[in-house]
């Protein structure tokens, strides 16, 4: 797991919590605000996970049989 795994899951949660306290309190401009925190928190848990898997793949090629 790297940080940028980490990074976006944590915008990942805070953007739905803040979409749904908008919802909640009838706030469009918090629901947008935080439906746009959550998708820039999957876009970097996304990144996060293609470095992991690049990451993983090179080590793979470097083990020895």
């Amino acid at each position: 797991m790297n940080k940028d795994q980490v990074k976006g899951a944590a915008k990942e949660v805070a953007g739905k919590v803040q979409k749904n306290t908008g919802a909640a309190i009838g706030s469009t401009s918090q629901q947008g605000k935080g439906m746009a925190r959550e998708v820039a928190g999957k876009a970097q848990k996304n990144l996060g996970d293609a470095r992991e898997t690049v990451k993983d793949a090179a080590k793979d090629t470097h083990r020895k049989p």
